[in-house]
């Protein structure tokens, strides 16, 4: 792995936990508030790939494992892992991986809609699909209950993945060999 591979990792892992500084908004139906750290893991997973994108997701999830307050409401250490949040939190390797094969797919030709379909399939999709059974399992509730208190995220996911998606392509306009 070169220096610059490292730099970036570490660079956008350290972007995801400062989305975490964002005050988190609760949802008094849930034990899950909202937060802008997706935003993070989208934006890794479109603007370093693949690899990249899943390994700085990775040291995210150790760094809050060991202890750092890296999360929203400046939460870390092993019990996040097992918590209510704990899905949504575990797949955001595999999120930045989605998203990092897709854009990896379309880089030359990426749009505005594709990038936000993108981002919604790899950030929203994927972390749900691992995030809601997760709470369901957690909070005792039936998975359709979980599912269904989810659909309050869905606007601010929208808005996160549409961020996300001009982000990225302002970027890939200012510096398109960023994946090389």
């Amino acid at each position: 792995m070169m220096i610059k591979d490292s730099i970036q990792i570490a660079l956008f892992c350290a972007i995801t936990a400062a989305l975490g500084l964002v005050p988190a908004i609760p949802i008094p139906f849930s034990p899950v508030p909202i937060t802008a750290q997706t935003l993070g893991v989208m934006l890794t997973g479109a603007l370093l790939g693949a690899r990249r994108g899943t390994l700085s997701m990775l040291l995210f999830m150790l760094l809050v494992a060991i202890g750092a307050p890296l999360l929203a409401g400046g939460r870390g250490g092993l019990a996040v892992f097992f918590g209510p949040t704990a899905g949504f939190f575990i797949a955001f390797p595999l999120a930045a991986f989605v998203i990092g094969v897709m854009t990896d797919r379309f880089w030359t030709s990426l749009g505005l809609v594709s990038a936000v379909i993108i981002n919604l399939i790899g950030g929203v999709v994927v972390v749900y699909a691992i995030g809601i059974p997760f709470l369901a399992a957690i909070a005792d509730i039936p998975v359709s209950q979980a599912a269904l208190g989810s659909l309050a995220f869905i606007p601010g996911d929208i808005l996160k993945a549409c961020v996300a998606a001009a982000i990225t392509l302002s970027v890939r306009r200012g510096y398109p060999n960023l994946r090389d």
